[in-house]
């Protein structure tokens, strides 16, 4: 069991870096306003409400993309209990969202796509890590 639990922590933290770093490279194609200080949490909220649907799709598919990598690679460190570490990765990240949408007023769609999603994510995740390989066939 500790075993699992290291890889629900390791695949906590891939989510995390995952979404920073598709955050920031979301930061390129979406720049933020200029002046704007994203340590504010007034700021973070007008920025949010003024984003354009190019800009929450790419929020939402960081929130996705941190989903299934974490979820993945706790659900392929976790050898005993797969289901166990990618779903408690994907519980995680739907706690996430709801704090993030709790603190920033997010349109219904992104906040409704960001709660319903990181479980099938978790899921499928799971389905890739699990499913059999085929054995090389000796020549």
């Amino acid at each position: 069991m500790l075993r699992t639990f290291g890889a629900i922590l390791l695949g906590l933290a891939a989510a995390v870096a995952i979404m920073l770093a598709l955050e920031y490279a979301a930061m390129a194609v979406f720049p933020p306003p200029a002046g704007l200080d994203l340590q504010s949490e007034e700021d973070l909220a007008r920025l949010v409400e003024s984003a354009g649907t190019g800009k929450l799709l790419s929020v939402l598919l960081g929130w996705c993309a941190a989903n299934f990598g974490g979820a993945w690679l706790a659900a392929r460190v976790a050898h005993g209990h797969r289901a166990v570490a990618a779903y408690a990765v994907g519980a995680l990240m739907v706690a996430g969202v709801a704090i993030n949408v709790a603190m920033l007023p997010h349109p219904l769609w992104t906040t409704v796509a960001g709660l319903a999603l990181p479980l099938p994510l978790a899921w499928l995740a799971l389905r890739l890590v699990a499913r059999p390989r085929p054995r090389p066939r000796p020549d």
